[in-house]
């Protein structure tokens, strides 16, 4: 592979970083490409990009986006597949479902919003955490439920207030 071509897949890799801020990378050696073709679909239907990139490329790649972690260079070893995703807990459920099919893809690891998860074992982990729009709605139904209350009280006493204001002005 030529040097700029080499160079131009390394941007397009850091720019696919940056702008997702979640990937995960996986290990999807020795399936057979009815697998991987499976694989793609299911990725695809989910709004998950996914790529097979050399470690080399994927390591300068993650330099140039600004993630220095050595925890993921550590994981760079064998055959590699990034996901990228919006949501950081899309490719952890997808690899999860695939596993119920056999044993790939493994989980090497993953990068959510500036957190590395390293190793397999971190997969539950990753499928039960919350995207950042569910964490949102959680936030807001937190900061309503307080709101009614105020508001129901003081609709009610707004009652009394001003049954109270009445009966002054008619003594005075």
């Amino acid at each position: 592979m030529r040097k700029e071509l080499k160079q131009e897949i390394v941007q397009a890799l850091a720019e696919q970083i940056k702008s997702y801020g979640n990937f995960y990378i996986a290990d999807t050696a020795d399936l057979s490409v009815e697998k991987v073709t499976n694989i793609r679909r299911k990725c695809f239907e989910q709004g998950i990009e996914i790529q097979v990139v050399k470690n080399t490329l994927i390591k300068k790649a993650l330099l140039e986006a600004g993630v220095d972690s050595e925890e993921l260079f550590g994981v760079l070893k064998g055959a590699s597949t990034m996901m990228f995703s919006e949501t950081g807990n899309a490719p952890a459920k997808l690899i999860k479902q695939l596993r119920k099919e056999g044993d790939k893809p493994v989980l090497k690891a993953a990068y959510i919003q500036e957190t590395a998860f390293v190793g397999d074992n971190q997969l539950e982990a990753l499928v039960t955490l919350k995207s950042k729009e569910e964490l949102v709605a959680d936030v807001i139904a937190l900061l309503q439920s307080p709101a009614k209350n105020v508001i129901s009280a003081l609709q009610s006493g707004g009652n009394t207030i001003s049954g109270l204001v009445k009966a002054l002005e008619e003594r005075g």
